[in-house]
């Protein structure tokens, strides 16, 4: 922050007279003389400096605050940050303060303001193979689409693309592919789609069995080297197993979604013989070392996704003729979050408990009457609440774990 102030004073050319008081600097008029320094054709040392105070800037909520009412600098900054190749070095840094500005809610109206085709742009950036800069770019995207209307605007991009190959498939294919962008990883492309499948028509895209999407994303609910990405794939499973006329398809041999949700949440117990009959030939005689998901809150969206597809009586079978019990059972046992548990409760319930009566079979269309909705609501709040205090308490005094009980 100190070397950032320093140059924007160079900048600025605010340089006081020696021994004569400092004016108070009016925060406004002081970023928007940093506009020129950000302008294409603008000195590469000034340049840089400009974008690295404005990177500054968006690390504190005050400093984003400014910026908001600076369209003409925000927009400075877009064009910056989205520069054709080769990039200049401070797209980075332009790219890096976008990152922090879109993770404002408050602020997706300003930068829309500002740039309204600045969804459409970023994605022509993240999905270019040879931009550096594709990480941060698939960032913006990720914190921009967590909103309706940009999330819309993104829709409408990827609607837009070229018709040869849509553009969802491009974004599937980014991410599916390893290497696809030598410079970027790309891994903020996961929570991009899980923000995307939370629409009908992206849903619609993914689970159409003739593209086979979802297969594709599979094998990445394992992925070791991101949490980001894991987490993002398994969202994006998750939302699409609210369609339930598709949890045929889904739990079927063309798919086989669940042994995929449930072998994160398997760890290396030693199940009899008669037990591990019972479970898919994925979750079979698994390695000592084996872990679970480390992450609580993909251990929770998995548990979500398998919830899900117990929506329907078929369903519910299915997901209990492939052992999943078993696996719900010591996962439960070991589950250190109180709010994860909470959640695997949920589900072995439902495994274990009696059937609805006819005509309620289908769980996501059952009809709650609205004072059973708001108990049930009241008791999930009191539930969540007893969740805190545990998870508190846990930090507080933790107990020690017995011998060869510590988390896998």
């Amino acid at each position: 922050m100190g070397e950032a102030g320093a140059a924007t004073g160079s900048l600025a050319g605010g340089v006081a007279a020696a021994g004569s008081p400092m004016p108070e600097a009016d925060p406004e008029a002081e970023a928007a003389k940093l506009l020129p320094f950000l302008a294409p054709g603008a000195r590469a040392d000034l340049q840089t400096a400009a974008a690295r105070h404005v990177l500054a800037l968006t690390g504190s909520g005050p400093g984003r605050t400014l910026l908001a009412g600076q369209e003409a600098l925000l927009r400075a900054l877009v064009e910056l940050a989205a520069a054709p190749a080769p990039a200049p070095a401070p797209a980075r840094d332009a790219a890096r303060a976008l990152v922090n500005l879109a993770a404002d809610p408050g602020l997706h109206e300003p930068l829309l303001a500002a740039e309204p085709r600045l969804p459409a742009r970023l994605l022509g950036r993240a999905l270019d193979p040879q931009w550096p800069w594709a990480e941060e770019a698939a960032a913006v995207l990720a914190n921009l689409s967590r909103e309706p209307a940009p999330c819309a605007a993104l829709m409408a991009a990827l609607a837009a693309a070229e018709p040869e190959e849509s553009g969802l498939e491009r974004l599937v294919r980014a991410l599916c592919t390893p290497g696809y962008n030598g410079h970027a990883p790309l891994h903020y492309l996961g929570p991009v789609l899980s923000n995307l499948s939370q629409r009908p028509a992206a849903r619609a895209f993914l689970l159409d069995p003739d593209r086979c999407v979802v297969q594709r994303l599979l094998p990445l609910t394992q992925y070791p080297d991101s949490s980001v990405r894991r987490g993002g794939v398994v969202g994006t499973l998750r939302n699409c197993c609210f369609e339930h006329r598709h949890h045929e398809w889904l739990l079927g041999p063309e798919v086989d979604v669940l042994p995929h949700l449930l072998l994160p949440l398997a760890g290396p117990e030693d199940f009899s013989e008669e037990e591990m009959e019972r479970l898919p030939v994925d979750l079979q005689y698994l390695p000592p070392d084996k872990q679970r998901e480390p992450d609580p809150d993909i251990r929770k969206m998995l548990i979500e996704a398998i919830m899900l597809l117990t929506a329907t009586a078929p369903g519910r079978q299915q997901v209990r003729d492939q052992g999943a019990y078993l696996i719900l059972r010591e996962l439960h046992t070991w589950e250190p979050e109180p709010d994860v548990r909470a959640t695997c409760e949920k589900l072995i319930q439902v495994l274990i408990g009696d059937e609805p009566e006819r005509g309620m079979e289908n769980l996501l269309e059952v009809q709650v009457p609205e004072d059973v909705e708001e108990q049930l609501q009241q008791l999930d709040r009191q539930e969540q609440e007893q969740c805190v205090r545990e998870q508190q308490e846990r930090e507080l005094s933790p107990e020690p774990q017995a011998e060869g009980a510590a988390p896998t």
